[in-house]
């Protein structure tokens, strides 16, 4: 009797329990109820859908345009004064590639094992005149073993493992190495050191004091990283003026340039021609469609004698005058070979 009337109270008090717990569940349902039925109407469904057409009603993009058809302005130059003269378009392939640092190191590597000589020459073992006898008993001396005279421990003897005249150029892929041309452009036209002159850079005297000038009032000189020079032909005023101040820049023609010299200097002054038979020799990565058409060549102008000096300018100092007569020497020579070569052939 004691047993029931405790597990009655305590029965009562689970069945309450429960009862609540039943209504604190079904609550929640009753609430959520009405949200739920609120996504699936078919109001909600039939927006999603006008916005789903609306969006398609946009005009599609046009395909973007291929890389090679746009093209670049750079501005032409009068030479020496350097004044603006007009605007010349060239293609984005040609001067406004991105830089390709692994594109250019191996080119420049390239071009490094191309002109490396590799003459180093020594008479190994059996290059040294003299008998193969030997120079003492093997055994029996005391001393160490030893062959015949040539034997490199003996002084006048051979070389072990020396070197021997060998080729140390490598081989590049003609199109990465086109590539590698027209990014070094590319590179230096996005700095703003790419100068390209309308006319020839050729002078009339090789005065090398207006040169020195000319460099200092145009930032060329060798305070402000030397310039390089690319012209269409041979300048022979110009480069033998230039060769006396070589500490402020170099000229080159443009069949001497190469990857190296056009990221060597602080700036690239090159005539309009030149650059355009550059872009022509290095293009064979390219499609026909976007090629540089039109190879132009120079005849070789003819030297400055002194005759001619004398009508241009008779106000020239001692030292211009002794350099002009070192230019027409420096003729003379080259064309005695000259005929000495055809002689021979």
């Amino acid at each position: 009797m004691a047993s029931n009337r405790i597990s009655a109270p305590i029965r009562s008090a689970v069945c309450q329990l429960n009862k609540l717990s039943i209504a604190h569940d079904v609550v929640p349902n009753t609430k959520s109820n009405p949200f739920k039925r609120s996504i699936t109407t078919s109001t909600s469904t039939q927006a999603s859908v006008s916005t789903i057409t609306r969006s398609f009603d946009n005009p599609i993009p046009p395909p973007p345009q291929p890389f090679g058809s746009s093209s670049v302005l750079a501005t032409i130059h009068s030479f020496p004064s350097l004044e603006p003269l007009h605007f010349q378009s060239y293609p984005s392939n040609h001067l406004y590639l991105p830089t390709r640092r692994d594109i250019l190191h191996r080119a420049v590597i390239y071009e490094g094992d191309k002109t490396r000589l590799g003459t180093a020459s020594t008479k190994w073992r059996d290059d040294i005149h003299g008998s193969g006898r030997k120079m003492r008993p093997q055994k029996g001396t005391g001393r160490a073993r030893l062959g015949d005279k040539k034997s490199p421990m003996l002084r006048g003897g051979g070389i072990a493992f020396g070197p021997k005249p060998r080729d140390f150029s490598t081989k590049l892929q003609r199109k990465v190495y086109d590539l590698a041309w027209r990014t070094a452009l590319s590179y230096r036209f996005r700095k703003g050191e790419l100068v390209i002159v309308d006319n020839s850079m050729e002078i009339d005297v090789p005065s090398t004091n207006y040169l020195a000038d000319m460099f200092n009032a145009h930032g060329w000189g060798n305070a402000d990283g030397r310039s390089l020079l690319v012209t269409l032909g041979w300048r022979p005023n110009l480069m033998s003026a230039i060769g006396k101040i070589g500490n402020h820049g170099r000229t080159r023609t443009w069949w001497e340039v190469d990857v190296k010299d056009l990221l060597e200097m602080g700036r690239v002054v090159i005539e309009k021609e030149a650059l355009g038979n550059i872009l022509l020799s290095h293009q064979s990565d390219l499609t026909h469609s976007t090629r540089v058409k039109g190879l132009v060549m120079e005849p070789e102008p003819e030297p400055m004698t002194l005759e001619r000096a004398a009508e241009l300018d008779e106000g020239l100092n001692e030292d211009e005058w002794e350099d002009l007569e070192e230019s027409e020497d420096m003729y003379a020579s080259h064309e005695g070979e000259v005929g000495e070569k055809g002689k021979m052939a």
